[in-house]
């Protein structure tokens, strides 16, 4: 019997850990499967774009996986028993159960409304492209002059907010940040973002918490009500909630405890990658949920399963940032330079080629999913005899 890797969620991670494993290791060996509930990729760094009014292209895993022995099987992941060794599933058709003896969890975040009161009735949010394609239809029916305010000042609030009024420059676009407008960036990165929102025409309401959201305002800590026809919250992520909820070591927020292979500190056959894991990274501080600190996490996890099935060498690559990509729109963007461990430097690439530059990285990403080994030839990789017994032993008793 073959030794079973069940991969759960078709992000970014989960996605290229797949087709990373199916091309490391033989296909007599192992038996992959990657759950997911939609059948094609989503470019989850255009979310912004797609709800903008902008047709993305379509990504199918059937012709991404074509031919490398992956299977795609279409579920909602409904649970996880790490003890018993199975994964609940519900699909087409009906609820099912799968065993595994390597488990990939890579089933990332979602938006987080803080607790806010009334954001979870009246916000919009783009984390996902079922979100993202009800905030696109509610911008269309949006007449001239109406207000859109994006709550969170980080990278997917500039964005979107930008992105919007571009797109929509009829429309009156706000922004509210809890802290400076990107007070996180360069001098040079700062002036610039101020430079292209202050031409879009977008108001910016700083340091200002939003303590409420109601169907035609937000309200902030400091007393102001803020007009909405439209709130699109996109003040951080929360990672997704199955997690928390088995018997492996999770932090407060429900990230899963890993070693420095992404594999978990109390389940030794459960990796963790993305979103879903807390990742300590240059400077002993935890890896930020992005897919800057994703895809890295998975390359880890894959080469190190890999190297553990067939008597390899485990990975010893150290991740870290080199810059954070933004898009203001389709004419601007910015890329702010940093430290290993995410710290603004004084370089940043302004305007137009740094528009040019972004599109080329969310393009890279998109491509880095569909061809995991990077264009390069890789051998497939025997599974030692003994890793199949074990596989074999524990299908046995299940």
């Amino acid at each position: 019997m073959r030794h079973r890797i069940i991969v759960l969620g078709a992000g970014y991670t989960g996605a290229f850990a797949a087709g990373r494993l199916a091309r490391r290791l033989r296909r007599e060996d192992v038996a992959i499967t990657l759950v997911n509930a939609e059948p094609d990729f989503v470019e989850r760094v255009r979310m912004h774009q797609l709800a903008a009014g902008q047709d993305l292209k379509s990504r199918p895993f059937s012709g991404m996986f074509a031919g490398t022995g992956v299977e795609l099987r279409l579920a909602k992941v409904t649970g996880v028993d790490v003890d018993r060794k199975t994964v609940a599933v519900a699909g087409a058709d009906g609820a099912e159960e799968l065993g595994y003896d390597t488990l990939v969890y890579a089933l990332g975040s979602g938006w987080n409304a803080q607790g806010v009161p009334g954001t979870a009735e009246h916000a919009f949010e783009i984390a996902g492209r079922p979100g993202a394609l009800r905030l696109r239809e509610r911008l269309a029916r949006l007449d001239a002059g109406q207000a859109v305010v994006v709550v969170g000042g980080g990278l997917t609030g500039l964005e979107a907010a930008t992105e919007i009024a571009e797109t929509r420059p009829d429309l009156d676009v706000a922004l509210a940040a809890r802290g400076g407008l990107g007070d996180w960036l360069s001098s040079k990165g700062r002036e610039h973002l101020r430079k292209v929102v202050g031409g879009l025409g977008i108001t910016v309401y700083e340091h200002a918490a939003v303590t409420g959201v109601e169907a035609d305002r937000v309200a902030t800590a400091d007393g102001r009500a803020i007009p909405a026809a439209v709130t699109v919250w996109t003040a951080g992520f929360a990672v997704h909630p199955i997690a928390k909820a088995t018997a492996l070591e999770v932090t407060g927020t429900g990230q899963i405890m890993v070693d420095g292979t992404m594999r978990s500190v109390s389940h030794p056959d459960v990796y963790a990658v993305g979103d879903a894991a807390m990742v300590m990274g240059p400077g002993d501080k935890p890896l930020r949920m992005s897919c800057a600190s994703g895809v890295p996490t998975a390359w880890q996890a894959v080469d190190a399963i890999a190297a553990r099935l067939t008597g390899g060498k485990l990975p010893n690559v150290p991740i870290r940032y080199f810059n954070q990509c933004i898009s203001l729109g389709r004419k601007e963007g910015l890329i702010q330079y940093v430290t290993a461990d995410d710290r603004a430097v004084r370089s940043a690439l302004t305007g137009r080629l740094a528009a040019v530059y972004k599109e080329l990285v969310c393009k890279g990403a998109a491509w880095g999913v569909a061809n995991p080994t990077f264009g390069l030839p890789m051998r497939r990789r025997r599974v030692t005899r003994e890793r199949v017994a074990a596989g074999s032993a524990v299908a046995a008793s299940a």
